[in-house]
Parts: C-alpha cells; sequence; structure tokens
C-alpha cells in the first residue's frame, strides 16, 4: 500500500501550481557523464519548490492582497521534468519491471503531431515530418526546467541561480537547447489569453486533495494526475509514485485573423436579430465558439449578454451541466463542451463515470509574445508570434482543433437556437502547433533516490 499522500512529496507546479506572473521554460539537454548530472540534480533538489511550499506561497500571496497595500509579493518556484530521452540517460523506463507503462510518453509527442492534427509534410515513404519547432523536432530535450515567480527579475535571478548549479560559470553538465518564456497579459487583461478569453476556469479538483471543491467543480482520483494512487489504472515502478506526466505545447494564436473572421461572420448572428449592433454580434459569435463570453461567463448561464458578476462568481461560473440543452443554448462544438462535455455523456448513455474523469487533468497555461500592435489589428494579419504555453486536451474544436489537411472546417450550432445551423470556419486555422514535448515529473523522493546522488 502507497505511503499517505503528502504534499511535500510533490513539486508545486503538477499541484496547487506556481504562482506566476512570468514563467521560464528552460529545455535542457545532458551533456556531461550521468554521475556528475546527478550530482547536479542532486544540489537543485533543496530548491525545488514543494506542493507545500507552493501552498504557503500561495497563502501570503493572499494575506498581501488583502491587505490593499497594492504590492507583490516576491515569490519564486523551481520544478524539474524529464523526457522519455532523458530517462533513458539516467537508466530509467528500459524495460518491463521498470517501465512507466505509457505508450504516448514512450511514442513521443512527434509521434502523436499527424493524430493531434499539426501541420506538416507526408513524405515518399509514408512518414509525417510536422512543422515544428527544430529544437521540439530534433529530440534533443531530456528535460525542463520551470522556473515561475512574479516578475522577469525575479525568475532571470533564479534561472541564474539554477545554471550555476549545473555548473554554466564552469563547465556545465547540460546545454541549454531552447528557453521560452510566458508572460501574464497586463492589466485588466491578467488572467486572459491572447484571444481575449479568461483561462483556467474550470479546473478539476483532486479528491482528498484540493481542500475546498466550488459548486459544479468535478473532482478526479488522485490517480488520474499522481502515478501510483487511486484511480491510476497502470502498474508502476515504484519510483513512479506521487510523479505526474507533463504534456507541453507551444501554441500560437493568430488573433487579428480571429478577431477579422469574427467580424466577417456577424451574419449568422444578426439574422436572427437583426437590432443587434455588430460589435455586440461579433462577441457573441466569439462566446458561441468558445462556450464562454471574455470575461469567463458560460452563456449556458449567460447566453445572449456577458454578465461578468456571474463570470467572478466561483460558486456560479462552473456550477451548470448541459442536461436539457440540445445545442441551442451551447452549442455542442463550443470549445469547452468539447473539453468538458459534463452531462453530455450520461445524456448519451454512456454510464461509466471514468469516461469523463480520466478525460480532465489540471491544466497550467501561460501566454507568450507581445500584445497586438496597431499595424497587425490594422492589417488582419499577424506578424509577432504570440500564443500559449499549453497542456492541452486532445479533440478537435472551433478554437483548437488543428486540421492536419488544408479543407475546410465546419461548426453546427453557431447561429443562436439553430442547432442546424452550419458555420464556414475555412481552412485558415487561428490556432497553429510549434511543436511540444512529453514529460515526467518525478516526486521529490524519487529525485533524491533515482534522479540525483549526494544524499544519505
Amino acid at each position: 500500500m502507497a505511503a499517505t499522500f503528502d504534499l511535500n512529496n510533490i513539486q508545486g507546479d503538477v499541484f496547487p501550481s506556481l504562482p506566476k506572473k512570468t514563467q521560464t521554460f528552460f529545455f535542457f539537454k545532458i551533456v556531461s557523464d550521468i554521475d556528475r548530472f546527478k550530482q547536479d540534480v542532486g544540489r537543485l533538489v533543496p530548491h525545488i519548490a514543494t506542493g507545500t511550499k507552493v501552498q504557503n506561497d500561495r497563502s501570503k500571496i493572499s494575506e498581501v492582497k488583502r491587505s490593499g497595500n497594492g504590492g507583490l509579493l516576491t515569490v519564486s518556484g523551481v520544478n524539474i521534468a524529464f523526457s522519455k530521452e532523458g530517462l533513458l540517460k539516467l537508466g530509467l523506463n528500459q524495460n518491463n519491471g521498470d517501465k512507466l507503462g505509457d505508450s504516448f510518453f514512450d511514442n513521443g509527442m512527434l509521434s502523436d503531431a499527424q493524430t493531434l492534427g499539426d501541420k506538416g509534410t507526408r513524405k515518399a515513404d509514408g512518414s509525417f515530418v510536422p512543422a515544428w519547432e527544430p529544437a521540439f523536432a530534433s529530440q534533443d530535450i531530456d528535460g525542463v526546467i520551470l522556473v515561475a515567480g512574479d516578475c522577469r527579475s525575479t525568475v532571470a535571478q533564479a534561472i541564474t541561480d539554477v545554471k550555476s548549479l549545473f555548473g554554466f560559470d564552469q563547465s556545465p553538465s547540460v546545454s541549454e537547447v531552447l528557453t521560452i518564456v510566458g508572460d501574464v497579459r497586463p492589466g485588466a487583461q491578467d488572467g486572459h489569453e491572447h484571444f481575449g478569453f479568461e483561462d483556467g476556469i474550470s479546473q478539476p479538483a483532486i479528491d482528498g486533495v484540493d481542500a475546498f471543491i466550488n459548486p459544479g467543480q468535478v473532482t478526479v482520483p488522485q490517480g488520474v494526475v499522481f502515478c501510483g494512487r487511486d484511480g491510476d489504472t497502470l502498474a508502476r515502478p515504484s519510483w513512479a509514485l506521487d510523479g505526474s506526466f507533463l504534456c507541453f505545447r507551444k501554441l500560437a494564436q493568430l488573433v487579428p485573423e480571429f478577431d477579422n473572421f469574427l467580424a466577417q461572420n456577424t451574419s449568422i448572428i444578426t439574422a436572427g436579430n437583426n437590432t443587434l449592433p455588430q460589435d455586440q454580434a461579433k462577441e457573441l459569435l466569439g462566446a458561441r465558439l468558445v462556450g464562454r463570453w471574455k470575461s469567463g461567463a458560460p452563456i449556458e448561464l449567460a447566453p445572449t449578454a456577458d454578465d461578468p458578476d456571474l463570470a467572478q462568481d466561483k460558486a456560479r461560473n462552473n456550477n451548470f451541466d448541459f442536461s436539457g440543452d440540445a445545442g441551442k443554448v451551447c452549442p455542442f462544438a463550443a470549445h469547452i463542451r468539447k473539453t468538458n462535455p459534463r452531462s453530455d455523456f450520461a445524456t448519451a448513455g454512456l454510464s461509466d463515470p471514468t469516461a469523463l474523469t480520466n478525460h480532465l487533468f489540471p491544466r497550467r497555461g501561460i501566454p507568450y509574445g507581445p500584445e497586438v500592435t496597431a499595424a497587425e489589428a490594422d492589417g488582419h494579419r499577424t506578424t509577432e508570434d504570440r500564443g500559449l504555453l499549453f497542456n492541452p486536451n486532445p479533440g478537435f474544436d472551433p478554437i483548437i482543433g488543428q486540421n492536419a489537411d488544408d479543407s475546410d472546417r465546419t461548426m453546427t450550432g453557431a447561429a443562436v437556437g439553430d442547432v442546424g445551423s452550419s458555420l464556414n470556419l475555412g481552412p485558415f486555422e487561428w490556432v497553429v502547433s510549434k511543436g511540444g514535448a512529453y514529460f515526467f515529473t518525478p516526486s521529490i523522493p524519487a529525485l533524491k533516490e533515482k534522479f540525483s546522488t549526494g544524499w544519505a
């Protein structure tokens, strides 16, 4: 029987999530001998932000907010995760008795690129080469160090400190493959992704871990998130206990093009209400594609007009399902209904509750890239690289559903009250994958016992 679950044993971005105004992802390749690398990981371990540390940091942040002084608490957190290549170099995940048992992780995201709908080229031999950034396509990434904090200077100092632990001031044990920086958006857009929608509202609660569960919030077994816990259906090696898989995707967002599409297709909204102003019709169309207004208010509860008060009310903003709604209020194809069908599974006669709960997992997205420029907005064309660093849910929808070929995409039910209406989304996508990788985030005991040396 596994030991009692303990937040001291897990890395804090898995739960409860590193507090962040900015976050740096440092992707690395092991270049020294493994003994030297494990010594350096041993030096890193005391600096890892555990679940307990992050929980305490979040309590302190809440106290500062309640004080009303308007300042930010200086805080940073470091976590580390390893790719399949990194585990193999460490002598882990190599045989039947030691394997994590996850075929997707073993095969790598590159082999899933076509299934995920990423753009690319099919070669004469039948192989598929995704149009990824070279660093992700190279498969040279052995791991990633995540550093989050209250501002860029805090995180930059933490990155410098981490690099010194790996010998960057002399002879490093790792080389930098790629560094990506993400930042929350400024001002009132804090918490919103680049399309303008509030992000991360519908997170699942973890049974026996989350102290408070909001009305309507789905609870998942610990084993959906943590290896070796109740609900984990696979046999795992002992070192995997309380570890967690991390799926990283870099998703570019073509904001001017998305905004222009909404503006050019408001007729599907105004056909049923020709008195609705153009700007309101545009907002309503966007809300029906996503399933929520930009404020985060669900259209299931606010079908024709935004309700910011509802959006901010945690007792209400997730307290709904789709029972009795055959797609008239919230389209079946809307982003939130695709990624979390709620009562639709039961309505369709799928009585197994794990069909839904095993599909949901915590998401840790943060935007990257600059705000949309005036020139981009005026020209309806993206020239700057911006988007979301995201742990995604699979499945086609009008927002994040990638389409590997150039055929037109369509969405039914975009018109208010008309489930049979069809909206041609065209072949052009507003979210484009730049690549990614699967990682395993070990527990603190595993980091000490299997991934490092120097511990008694």
